[in-house]
């Protein structure tokens, strides 16, 4: 998942609007403004203006962030448990800071240093968008294309937006589509091809007016971008930025993680702890959550960011080409009081602004299954900072980046950053589905012979599913390969089942209801499945 907006997405709140949550506010008012006779008399160009608002750094406020670093990440491992983290800080064109802490998989042997591979989750949306920024600066694509132009045969409910719907209005998570929208088809094992053709299906929202982070439509921007290029994203995201910046340890292929042998294994947060449980194959959302890395070549991505494109003496990304996706496109965290900020989002990353004034440009990733990251930058500053750990979302990254970005800024923490952002982000493990927490009926009513539930349904968006009766109980199978639930009697005509999927924490519990007619199913609907109301099967 990435970071993800809602309690079922990642994205996770995204970094900016956990930010805009829990971040310090002063009140900075001395913008100054031309008199009205300059400005009839001189052309005004705005965007050249200083920042006459910005407060002025702290005195060795990096020094003394930097030499506070190491203890902040080993404080907020032993607080959550995480087992390990690499962190890597860049400023002023260099790496100044790339260690590991902790170790890679619990129980067994290994450390993670900065050389470490992670999975890296929704930290993969901003790669995606300075790939972005590579093609339009190359003149492959402009960010105002329809994304139609490269991918004829995508579509959209509505003709008007499938018409002109923008690889822009996709990676600013504007197009309208619902939040989340796909995650649930690649739950059930569904690859990238068929789960954009299904988009269509879903209701939209109003078409550029509102935001819902999706994975699956960030992807649709992407492979417009890797269909005007010819080649597959992962080829592409290597040939034009991994390759470039000797990034040789990072991938958008799942394969290429699990060939690394220093690599880093998720643990999800189950029954109160973290546990190595899962794999998680992210290749169907690959531009949005299926990259891997360590923090060296990451420190490399974030110098060309800093340098506004420029890796070494090549302008490798057009300051022009790489401004739009680091700049506000959408509102993602709209401010909720006349005296909070607002949070926004460009194309890939999460843009706010500090409580000095300074732009910074930030993104979280988090698998349910086990990861969780976080990148935070402030240009004006010349710093940036990225985290990689391999425990579930928890808040441990972001609350790494944030305490250290404020001694940056301010020469001192006023906060318990992990306190107030662990909260927030715990909700990711609420459980799913309207079973959840309850108690089976003491006195059920009786279920009809299984045989009457068995068979093959319908259904235009999952795809068939076989409701098929297996050692004296009903399994319910669904999707391409070997997705199945066992399903247990609850009561009557329902039946309840417990995913375990990146949208389905720990403790999850969803009814499977069945409609009967002559004394056999016609049909069932599966409630952990229903947020969109397409989870309806018919015989």
């Amino acid at each position: 998942m990435a970071v993800r907006p809602t309690a079922r997405q990642t994205t996770t709140p995204p970094a900016a609007a956990a930010l805009a949550a829990t971040a310090l506010v002063l009140a900075v008012a001395c913008t100054l403004a031309p008199s009205p006779a300059l400005a009839q008399t001189i052309p005004l160009d705005v965007g050249s203006m200083p920042s006459q608002d910005v407060v002025p750094l702290a005195k060795d406020g990096a020094a003394k962030a930097l030499a506070a670093l190491p203890a902040i990440i080993t404080d907020m491992l032993k607080r959550s448990g995480v087992p390990g983290a690499a962190v890597a800080v860049v400023q002023g064109g260099k790496t100044v800071f790339a260690e590991g802490y902790g170790v890679r998989e619990l129980g067994q042997a290994g450390t993670v240093d900065a050389e470490t591979v992670f999975q890296i989750a929704s930290l993969s949306k901003p790669i995606a968008g300075t790939i972005g920024a590579i093609q339009v600066s190359s003149g492959v694509v402009d960010w105002n294309d329809p994304v139609i132009r490269h991918l004829p045969s995508f579509r959209m409910a509505s003709s008007y937006v499938t018409e002109h719907a923008i690889i822009g209005d996709f990676y600013a998570h504007r197009s309208g589509l619902p939040p989340t929208a796909g995650d649930d088809l690649e739950d059930i094992g569904f690859d990238r091809a068929t789960i954009l053709s299904r988009l269509h299906l879903l209701k939209p929202d109003p078409f550029r007016i509102s935001y819902n982070y999706a994975n699956f439509g960030f992807t649709v921007g992407a492979e417009a971008i890797a269909a005007a290029s010819g080649k597959p994203w992962e080829d592409l995201a290597e040939d034009v930025l991994f390759k470039p910046l000797g990034m040789t340890s990072t991938s958008a292929r799942h394969a290429d993680f699990l060939n690394r042998k220093n690599r880093a294994h998720l643990h999800t947060f189950a029954d109160g702890r973290f546990q190595p449980l899962y794999d998680r194959n992210p290749d169907a959302q690959s531009p949005a959550g299926g990259v891997s890395s360590n923090v060296l070549d990451l420190a490399e991505w974030l110098k060309l960011l800093l340098a506004d494109g420029r890796h070494g003496d090549k302008q490798l990304i057009a300051p022009t080409a790489l401004l739009p996706a680091l700049r506000p496109q959408a509102f993602s965290a709209p401010a909720q009081t006349l005296g909070s900020r607002s949070g926004f989002y460009g194309y890939g990353f999460n843009v706010s602004v500090e409580p000095n004034g300074r732009p910074a440009m930030s993104h979280s990733g988090a698998f349910i299954e086990g990861a969780g990251t976080s990148m935070l930058m402030i240009p004006s500053a010349d710093i940036a900072i990225v985290v990689l750990t391999n425990g579930g979302p928890v808040g441990v990254p972001e609350a790494i980046g944030m305490q250290f970005m404020e001694i940056v800024q301010f020469g001192t923490s006023s906060r318990d950053w992990y306190e107030g952002i662990h909260p927030i982000l715990m909700h990711y493990y609420d459980p799913v589905g309207d079973l959840a927490g309850k108690t089976p009926p003491a006195k059920p009513e009786a279920a009809r012979p299984l045989t009457s539930y068995a068979g093959t349904y319908e259904n235009a968006y999952f795809g068939p599913a076989k409701i098929a009766v297996e050692e004296g109980r009903l399994v319910f199978r669904v999707g391409p390969g070997t997705f199945s639930l066992p399903m247990i009697h609850w009561s009557g005509e329902t039946f309840a089942v417990a995913p375990r999927t990146e949208n389905a924490p720990y403790g999850s519990l969803s009814s499977v209801r069945f409609v009967m007619k002559d004394g056999q199913a016609v049909s069932f609907t599966v409630n952990y499945l229903d947020s969109a109301h397409m989870a309806t099967w018919t015989r």
